[in-house]
């Protein structure tokens, strides 16, 4: 009988009103990208996640949603990203500037630079970013 390893959490954003949304995003088929600190893969130790990894999406109740596949993987500079990976990201954003100003309220949150362990975070346009694309493989709600 063969059994298979947990699959890694996909988590957007905190628990939460704005987690809610994004994960309904997801399933919804309006995002098939987010962006993430490389920052928080470095204060983490973590490796970025290779295309192909398959992820269980988890809502603000901690429960699995559905499984995400990574098709893209690319860490470029805050300043480069531009409208496609925008809109891209499903949030509603209509400009780039719009999404760069909702990521940096929630990059400069409180509760982000206590999980960088930097009380006075701040992004510029040269600060790097991870860019994840991927695809909805099996829903499991």
């Amino acid at each position: 009988m063969e059994t298979s390893e947990p699959l890694k959490p996909f988590l957007l954003a905190f628990p939460g009103p704005l987690r809610d949304r994004l994960v309904a995003a997801v399933l919804s088929g309006e995002k098939v990208m987010t962006s993430g600190l490389l920052m928080e893969y470095e204060v983490e130790r973590e490796e970025l996640p290779p295309v192909g990894e398959r992820s269980a999406l988890i809502d603000s109740h901690g429960q699995e949603v559905a499984v995400v596949e990574l098709t893209e993987v690319r860490v470029l500079p805050l300043g480069s990203v531009g409208l496609r990976h925008v809109l891209d990201e499903g949030e509603g954003h209509t400009s780039v500037a719009e999404w760069r100003a909702g990521h940096e309220a929630f990059w400069h949150s409180e509760e982000m630079r206590e999980a960088l362990g930097d009380p006075s975070f701040t992004v510029d346009d040269g600060t790097m970013i991870v860019a994840e694309r991927f695809r909805v493989v099996e829903r499991l709600v």
